[in-house]
């Protein structure tokens, strides 16, 4: 159980930081939900998480901007005293090939789902090392991995969320902080959703359990990271995509 604790959710107003963001309530944690411009997306999880008896905030704020990120988390820690779970969800995409792509697709796709992680982590280590305590769950991809056509971009942001793991793992961990990563397959999703149908069944077809994830499958991982049963886990990637790349 995580109750008492305080969660930063990044990106948590839809897709797999929702499902995240319910979860982790559920299991007693107060949410912070963090969102960027859809208020009412992020307004609606915050209801839902008080209608099952949770308690959640809503907290604005552009993650690959590192003055709003320090103003964020301070903001946390003077409000609730403390930062007991970070989950970095936040990403967007802009897939194209690499002759096509614009410097702009390059960029977005890097300071959204790669620098943005980094700023949150430097953000809440200092108030993490000082409780001697803290889970940080990073979200990377399958695709950061094995790669994929198109996804140069995404693909180069979450390889790197999987190599920021590992070094801050093994920098923090002394301090009783421990920082894993998940990787996800072909979730069902924003982003997926507007994959054409057949695209979507030829992949279900290849994934050994016959069909593409739920966005809960990625946040039951998630609740088991920040709970103490994961506290002698650190550093880790751990790939939930059905058996697609074992």
């Amino acid at each position: 159980m995580l109750a008492e604790q305080v969660a930063l959710v990044t990106g948590a107003s839809r897709g797999i930081g929702r499902a995240i963001a319910l979860a982790l309530a559920r299991e007693g944690a107060k949410v912070i939900i963090n969102y960027k411009g859809n208020t009412e997306a992020a307004l609606e999880v915050q209801r839902l998480i008080q209608e099952q008896g949770g308690k959640a905030v809503c907290l604005q704020a552009d993650v690959s901007s590192s003055a709003q990120v320090e103003k964020m988390v301070r903001q946390i820690v003077e409000q609730e005293g403390r930062i007991d779970i970070l989950v970095n969800n936040a990403g967007i995409n802009r897939d194209t090939l690499i002759m096509r792509m614009k410097d702009e697709e390059w960029s977005q796709v890097i300071e959204t789902n790669l620098n943005a992680a980094f700023y949150c982590i430097r953000a809440v280590s200092r108030p993490m090392m000082k409780q001697r305590k803290g889970k940080i769950i990073n979200i990377s991809s399958v695709v950061g991995i094995h790669g994929n056509v198109g996804q140069i971009n995404y693909a180069a942001a979450k390889a790197g969320i999987i190599g920021l793991t590992k070094s801050a793992a093994k920098e923090l961990s002394s301090r009783g902080i421990m920082v894993n990563a998940i990787a996800p397959g072909y979730i069902i999703t924003d982003m997926t959703e507007k994959l054409p149908q057949e695209v979507k069944e030829k992949i279900a077809a290849e994934v050994p359990l016959g069909r593409l994830g739920q966005p809960e499958d990625i946040a039951n991982l998630a609740v088991f990271l920040a709970d103490e049963g994961a506290d002698y886990l650190t550093g880790q990637i751990i790939a939930v995509d059905g058996g697609l790349f074992m």
